[in-house]
């Protein structure tokens, strides 16, 4: 999975394995299914920086006109 420095990239945490990476915006889903059907017997135990996650949802949120 070679990305390019214009790619946007989603920070992916995994408590369970102490392990941070970034991956491809257009990736993260299917990541994170493989990661944890994988390592955790596909219970959702990697998932979106929730910091980011929340910026993500204020954005969404606002261009929906949901905080007007």
């Amino acid at each position: 999975m070679s990305t390019s420095d214009d790619t946007p990239t989603v920070p992916i945490i995994c408590p369970e394995c102490e392990t941070t990476t970034r991956i491809p915006v257009d990736d993260v889903a299917d990541s994170l299914e493989r990661h944890n059907e994988q390592l955790h017997d596909g219970d959702e135990i990697a998932h979106i920086d929730p910091d980011i996650a929340e910026e993500i949802q204020n954005i969404v949120a606002e261009d929906l006109g949901l905080l007007e």
